[in-house]
């Protein structure tokens, strides 16, 4: 993710005489200013003032926003998996996969707890609600973390968890106002509606797992 201003756009179609789906998904920004990008006479490897406060503001709507980027009961096997670089902590540094925000290179940086199932339109509208909470009310995402994450807890830090099952993550969109608001008119209600059933619908399911671990003690 970056964040520009000004610049034109334009469609790379990619040598197709047709386009293989609408224009939009194959327009591109060229030129303007990148407000992501680094500004040497404050610090020459943050993000600018503008980028740092998005982060902030990404930051605050963590767990609102795992219920969009991890949308299914299946995405938060992934999040268990620490063992693999999960992106579970509430936390954000400089090629870091061990944080859910991680500075990729210069001018831009990777929300990372999201995966395949993930729509992006919704995410992308999400994302630019939590940008603009963070410059309205310009929201400081703390110092970068240099380490690896587990490191930094086990030298004390106190870091927070994304939420890790998929209830856990919608009650925490319930609560967020500021990214409701990106799912305007209906759409809010109806994916309430439709991811709430998929959380009830998997807790009521017994499972392979359910019955090799619990056939045997029944009474």
């Amino acid at each position: 993710m970056s964040l520009w201003r000004g610049g034109k756009e334009s469609v790379n179609d990619l040598h197709n005489t047709k386009l293989p789906g609408m224009e939009g998904a194959f327009t591109y920004l060229s030129g303007g200013e990148n407000t992501f990008m680094p500004d040497p006479s404050i610090d020459k490897r943050k993000p600018g003032p503008v980028g740092l406060q998005c982060i902030g503001g990404v930051m605050k709507h963590l767990d609102a926003l795992t219920s969009i980027g991890s949308s299914t009961v299946n995405s938060y096997r992934r999040l268990w998996d620490t063992g693999f670089w999960a992106p579970v902590f509430a936390d954000w540094g400089y090629q870091n996969r061990t944080c859910a925000l991680r500075i990729s290179a210069p001018g831009r940086f990777e929300y990372r707890s999201v995966d395949s199932m993930v729509n992006p339109y919704l995410m992308g509208g999400a994302l630019l609600k939590a940008f603009d909470d963070g410059i309205t009310n310009d929201l400081d995402p703390g110092e970068a973390e240099e380490r690896n994450i587990y490191e930094a807890i086990d030298a004390g830090k106190q870091v927070k968890k994304l939420p890790m099952t998929l209830g856990d993550a919608l009650q925490k969109l319930a609560d967020d106002e500021v990214i409701k608001s990106s799912m305007p008119d209906e759409m809010y209600k109806v994916f309430q509606h439709y991811k709430n059933d998929e959380w009830e619908r998997f807790n009521h399911t017994v499972t392979d797992w359910d019955l090799e671990t619990y056939l045997d003690c029944l009474p």
